[in-house]
């Protein structure tokens, strides 16, 4: 959740989702707060505004209780997910798969982020080891959640991106400093 939205508990919501329409009255969904936590949330009403959708869940009633929400991650219950189309993927299934780069495993996947492209960044590993690769479907070959795996074919230099500076670009970054 990005932010407060007036001054009655609302909150604005950045929906990464083939199905925005299904933020309806009585969805139940469920915040991920900052510490980890989980709390179930009840949709009273939902209305989209530039760009995004303010939502209005039925125990927050002021701008202080929103305020507890903004930062937050909604998701929905696999329960109540909406039906996909035949090869289509929810994000959050690919969290913990293992990603194959021509058949050598590259590591799991963390985390999933948003915003940076078109195509949302799978994150693997963490701190300098990190590697963020776009899920793009041309480079998709294959996705088996039942094994949690990803298979990609990744273009030449896509790796490097990420890989920490070697002692001679370091050298070189420092003399252009």
């Amino acid at each position: 959740m990005l932010k407060t939205q007036g001054r009655q508990g609302e909150v604005a919501v950045e929906v990464h989702s083939d199905t925005p329409g299904r933020l309806r009255p009585g969805l139940r969904l469920f915040a991920l707060l900052d510490n980890g936590a989980r709390r179930e949330q009840k949709i009273e009403d939902s209305r989209p505004h530039k760009g995004q959708v303010v939502l209005k869940f039925a125990d927050v009633a002021t701008m202080s209780q929103a305020e507890e929400l903004v930062g937050s991650e909604l998701q929905v219950p696999a329960s109540e997910r909406a039906p996909l189309e035949p090869g289509a993927t929810y994000v959050s299934d690919l969290i913990g798969c293992a990603l194959f780069d021509h058949g050598r495993e590259l590591g799991r996947v963390r985390e999933v982020r948003f915003g940076a492209g078109e195509a949302p960044l799978l994150v693997l590993g963490s701190g300098r080891g990190e590697l963020e690769i776009p899920f793009a479907q041309e480079f998709l070959v294959g996705i088996d959640l039942d094994e949690k795996r990803i298979k990609m074919t990744l273009p030449d230099g896509m790796l490097e991106v990420n890989a920490p500076l070697t002692e001679e670009e370091k050298r070189v970054a420092n003399r252009k400093a």
